[in-house]
């Protein structure tokens, strides 16, 4: 089996939901060995994802297959003094210390820095947020849909003009950028061990991604520009930048930016040569000019063909174009099958989403299916020099599940 770059690195998810666990994940895909520590009986309320309204129904837990591949499951009850000793004992001989509970709930569960720096000076103490962990919010509370999506103008930046409501944002989507974020933090703290041989603090939080993910409009902000209004995309200011719905009903989208290079290469494609010399379009300024009249055009020629056609006609040209991709196309994308972008679980002909990057002579571990609450407690506890009478107690104590 493919031990990873990072085979003997001990890791404590002692996080939930998905940001911070996720990076852990992403760990675990290079081999380093996790324990998530949940809560016993009902574990990560995160397990919990797909029964909620609006999900959609399946009969497996796909928010835990993804997030809590490869770990393993030690179910500690961390309001009691006996969990917290258990876990101060794991904490010495760990690399990485990973959470996202709110600063209070840490102090009340002996997992804050304070609690553990002293225990193991080479610890990686990864600390997520909403909101930081300076300044009146540093409390608060926040998932991507308010802290990274909302906060950042995200969410009003998106929506199709001004007049449209704000963009709903879909689970998870800040969470998986977020959690690469806090992966980088750790992995460049691990490389500061290797100069310093000690450990660090390392922190990301939710409302600073979002803003990074926003960062060009945001540094036109912050630079004083001038914002104009964000049209609609029938009078979107450029044709050959812009989106088309195809015979089918499916969308493509044209990034044209060499446009006077490319301009007669689309025209040709589109059977439309004459658009060429038209002297309403011959210019890049004239085809500005007339976006409006242009846009009306291609709306009329991409309703003539479906868009696997229009694939076949742009692939090849040097066209930089996209298709609006929807979820029924994800299984069977073959270009995302052909560079692992979807792997399969071992031993299980069922695919999951791979981390996003790969590192040349080097294998990631093959995906394993998440542990069940508490599955490897007792393994765990005796990896950490607990005897049976010693796990029994805790187990007597309620410390431990």
């Amino acid at each position: 089996m493919e031990k990873g770059i990072f085979a003997g690195l001990k890791v404590l998810d002692c996080a939930s939901f998905i940001a911070a666990p996720a990076a852990a994940t992403v760990l675990s895909d290079f081999g380093a060995d996790v324990i998530k520590i949940e809560p016993p009986g009902a574990g990560d309320p995160y397990r919990n994802l797909p029964n909620l309204p609006g999900y959609p129904t399946s009969e497996h837990n796909f928010a835990w297959l993804l997030e809590a591949r490869n770990k393993k499951s030690l179910a500690l009850d961390l309001s009691k003094p006996e969990a917290q000793a258990v876990l101060y004992r794991l904490v010495e001989q760990a690399d990485v210390f990973i959470t996202n509970m709110p600063p209070p709930v840490r102090g009340r569960l002996g997992i804050s820095y304070d609690h553990l720096a002293h225990l193991n000076d080479r610890l990686i103490y990864a600390s997520f947020t909403g909101y930081g962990e300076k300044g009146e919010e540093a409390n608060k509370p926040g998932f991507d849909s308010n802290a990274y999506w909302a906060r950042s103008g995200l969410m009003d930046l998106v929506r199709a003009d001004t007049h449209t409501t704000p963009a709903r944002s879909v689970a998870g989507m800040g969470d998986h950028p977020c959690a690469m974020a806090l992966y980088s933090a750790i992995v460049t703290a691990l490389y500061q061990r290797e100069k310093t041989g000690k450990g660090s603090h390392v922190a990301s939080n939710l409302m600073a991604n979002g803003v990074w993910a926003a960062s060009v409009l945001a540094q036109a902000k912050l630079c004083g520009a001038k914002f104009g209004e964000r049209r609609p995309r029938e009078r979107a200011l450029n044709a050959v930048a812009n989106h088309y719905q195809c015979k089918d009903g499916r969308w493509l989208i044209l990034s044209l930016l060499s446009e006077e290079k490319q301009w007669p290469t689309l025209a040709k494609c589109l059977g439309r040569e004459d658009l060429i010399n038209d002297p309403r379009f011959a210019t890049k300024p004239d085809r500005h000019a007339r976006s409006v009249e242009l846009i009306k055009i291609f709306d009329e020629i991409f309703a003539t063909k479906d868009l696997a056609e229009w694939r076949r006609i742009l692939d090849g040209s040097g066209l930089v174009f996209g298709i609006v991709g929807i979820l029924d196309d994800i299984p069977n994308d073959k270009q995302m099958l052909d560079n692992e972008v979807l792997v399969p679980f071992e031993n299980d002909t069922m695919l999951t989403i791979n981390s996003p990057i790969w590192i040349d002579g080097t294998k990631k571990v093959q995906p394993r299916k998440p542990p069940g609450v508490g599955e490897h407690s007792d393994e765990i506890l005796r990896g950490a020099g607990y005897d049976e009478a010693a796990i029994q107690q805790l187990r007597a104590k309620g410390a431990v599940g």
